[in-house]
């Protein structure tokens, strides 16, 4: 291999992108350290194969910068560069890790609990020349758990990991922090996320995330890291310094979340429950069983396997109402009420219900509206403390003040601020304005599907809210109502809401450079109208001189890259970069006083959730035209799984031979669609197939016929 002549190349190859020079600059930097340093060497036939193939985009990406710390960790594409996640940019953080605790607490013994779900990086997008031995070449999140096992022995840190053929989940991996007292934990997934994506995300010793300024001291230790010392696994077991994890901690996991309904004599509704191929049948089909629930694991999603085959998109994530279609079908032929659906590292939870014949999926808002209510019901506290995240539907809030609960309703997003909330109470019988003991707590909830009933485990647990609600709905259908009743009943006392994510997925350098345009634009010239709408405020959550003052660290400026924009008619829309992924997330909160009777619920919130839609849109054009980019208004139907480069060029090249092939041989075409679209490495796709045909049910007379897309399913009322 030609070190120069590949550098020219792709010096050549940068150039013709549309990037500052700045980024191109700073690829070649990177790539010339990883062509020349021989810790690299392994990589480098496949870097030479993207060069021969033109990949420039793709050597872009993986090059331009470090990648980042965000959430708690590092979480991206798993790849080749020092913008993705491989066994070096991981054994970075590993090593930053084991220095931090060291620098911390001491030098004494230290512990550390390692988690990891079923992910194996396939490369399904089709990246890389299978034919070229790499490090990443089939890696699983064993193997990162093993990699990190062998670090923090290096260091004498002892280690505790599951069996070589189990896994564990993200809030077992919780528990288990505090149940042992380690020092810290780690737990490699990449949540919901692609399969080929995978993560790092980092525990203290109260067993909640990372949170500012801990998180920016971690960060920087990663910066500084130049050598990784490590201990073969043989010798750190045969040194005592890695041992497994035992089975009677997986036993009072099962038995905390039990506890949290002990006294309830209602019988359970039947429950089909998917995992999605991930760790939840650990978890909470465990503890629905435990509980006496007549469980049904939906048959083709119980296999532990890591491409997620069965899943829509492959995109495992029960934020989206199509992951839980194949266990509604099954509950169709169980005569089950009741479905529920995890993310394959068991955090996050989805639910439909039957109601009135018809399947309705409920989103994040209503189901932390459902379990908040459930959790406060019979709270033993006389003021129970309700934490929710800045983004979170304000019912939650109107229902805790109901009960007399204290809430505290502005945290910023991500569950780690819950946990953080936590250890305040129980470390210092504060956090922020409230005082009081750890038993205060009822519950914590956030709009992505996360759910908190125990103090005893400090970030989301889908087990817990699986069974409250489990609990809710059993005791409502002894009344002959569904939780949609629940919901409609709730939102007639407190006030109707619809809560509505949009988001605009950007990817690689030039999207992260059209993200950073956008918030830029907003912050020196904020919107006036949305849609036709009157901004009345505008909040900027990094302002040093707004109410939450100067940010600690870096990573606390980031997690509040936020705006808040409160609009005319109890609209709110708050726009933030994903600190994960690479899109714009769009929260939009639309409400109403409720109508004079029940009934008139589900109307109310029919015509919010129009206009919620409307606003999203037109918010996401808004967006758009600050970097000079017109999507179709047809567009906004596809599928939020589709970044706008594919939808342009859905729109520019796709749709017009698509038009052409029914023209032409109309019989054929959704298989040419098909082909496509598996071209852009969007596998299992029939969901997307029918968003894109559905939004382009104007285009074409012969378009339906030739189609036949399945109906859109139901949301809740």
């Amino acid at each position: 291999m030609d070190t120069q002549a590949l550098l020219d190349a792709t010096r050549v190859g940068l150039a013709g992108l549309d990037v500052a020079p700045s980024t191109q600059q700073a690829a070649l930097e990177h790539l010339q350290r990883w062509l020349e340093d021989p810790r690299f060497a392994s990589y480098g036939s496949q870097i030479q194969a993207l060069c021969d193939k033109a990949q420039w985009v793709t050597l872009l990406d993986g090059f331009y910068q470090d990648l980042p710390f965000g959430t708690g960790g590092r979480r991206g594409r798993v790849g080749i560069g020092p913008n993705r996640f491989n066994p070096w940019t991981f054994s970075a953080s590993i090593q930053a890790h084991a220095d931090w605790l060291r620098a911390t607490r001491g030098e004494g013994p230290l512990m550390v609990v390692i988690g990891y779900d079923v992910r194996q990086f396939q490369d399904i997008l089709g990246t890389y020349d299978p034919v070229i031995a790499s490090p990443i070449n089939g890696i699983r999140s064993r193997d990162f758990a093993e990699i990190a096992a062998e670090i923090y022995s290096a260091q004498e840190i002892r280690v505790v990991l599951p069996e070589a053929d189990a896994f564990l989940s993200t809030p077992e991996l919780s528990f288990a922090i505090r149940q042992l007292q380690a020092d810290g934990g780690l737990v490699i997934s990449a949540s919901h996320n692609h399969p080929d994506d995978n993560g790092s995300k980092f525990y203290h010793a109260h067993g909640g995330q990372l949170v500012p300024p801990f998180d920016q001291e971690l960060a920087s230790h990663i910066g500084s890291v130049e050598r990784i010392e490590r201990m073969s696994l043989d010798r750190g077991q045969a040194a005592g310094l890695v041992r497994t994890l035992q089975a009677d901690v997986h036993a009072r996991y099962i038995e905390t979340n039990l506890r949290i309904i002990q006294h309830s004599d209602v019988p359970l509704l039947d429950v089909v429950f998917t995992p999605l191929h991930g760790t939840a049948d650990t978890t909470v089909a465990e503890v629905l069983t435990a509980a006496g629930v007549a469980l049904t694991l939906e048959p083709s999603q119980c296999s532990h396997d890591g491409s997620f085959p069965t899943v829509p998109f492959r995109a495992p994530n029960p934020e989206r109402p199509e992951t839980l279609n194949i266990a509604i079908e099954t509950a169709k032929s169980v005569n089950a009420k009741l479905v529920m659906g995890c993310d394959p590292d068991a955090d996050r939870l989805g639910v439909a219900v039957e109601h009135r014949g018809e399947w309705v999926t409920l989103n994040g808002h209503e189901i932390a509206a459902l379990v908040c209510h459930a959790a406060l019901m019979n709270h033993p506290h006389q003021e129970p403390l309700v934490l929710t995240s800045e983004v979170t539907t304000t019912l939650v809030t109107r229902i805790a003040e109901s009960y007399g609960a204290a809430v505290m309703d502005s945290l910023l997003v991500g569950f780690k601020y819950i946990g953080a909330a936590l250890y305040g109470l129980e470390r210092k019988g504060r956090f922020g304005p409230f005082e009081g003991d750890i038993d205060r707590f009822a519950v914590g909830v956030e709009e992505s599907h996360g759910l908190l009933v125990t103090p005893d485990i400090r970030d989301k647990d889908a087990a817990g809210g699986a069974l409250v609600l489990t609990v809710l709905a059993s005791t409502e259908a002894q009344h002959g109502r569904s939780l949609v009743d629940t919901l409609a009943q709730l939102m007639h006392k407190h006030g109707v809401f619809y809560n509505h994510l949009g988001c605009a997925i950007m990817e690689g350098a030039q999207g992260r450079a059209h993200i950073n345009a956008i918030m830029a634009g907003f912050r020196s010239t904020p919107p006036t109208h949305i849609d036709g709408h009157a901004v009345i405020e505008t909040l900027d959550l990094q302002d040093p001189e707004g109410p939450r003052g100067v940010a600690v660290s870096d990573t606390d400026h980031s997690s509040r890259n936020m705006l808040c924009f409160e609009l005319e008619g109890g609209r709110r829309l708050i726009l933030r970069p994903s600190g994960t992924e690479p899109k714009a997330k769009i929260y939009v909160q639309t409400s109403a006083q409720p109508p004079p009777l029940l009934e008139g619920v589900t109307a109310v919130q029919a015509q919010l959730k129009t206009d919620a839609k409307r606003l999203t849109a037109a918010f996401i054009d808004t967006m758009l035209a600050r970097v000079d980019i017109n999507l179709p208004s047809w567009a906004h139907a596809i599928s939020d799984h589709v970044s706008i480069d594919t939808k342009l060029q859905w729109a520019n090249t796709l749709v017009p031979q698509l038009l052409e092939h029914i023209e032409n041989d109309g019989d054929n075409a959704k298989v040419w669609l098909k082909t496509k679209l598996d071209a852009n490495g969007r596998a299992q796709l029939s969901a997307g197939i029918d968003a894109l045909i559905l939004s382009m049910g104007f285009a074409h007379p012969r378009l339906s016929a030739c189609f036949e897309p399945e109906a859109p399913k139901t949301e809740a009322p």
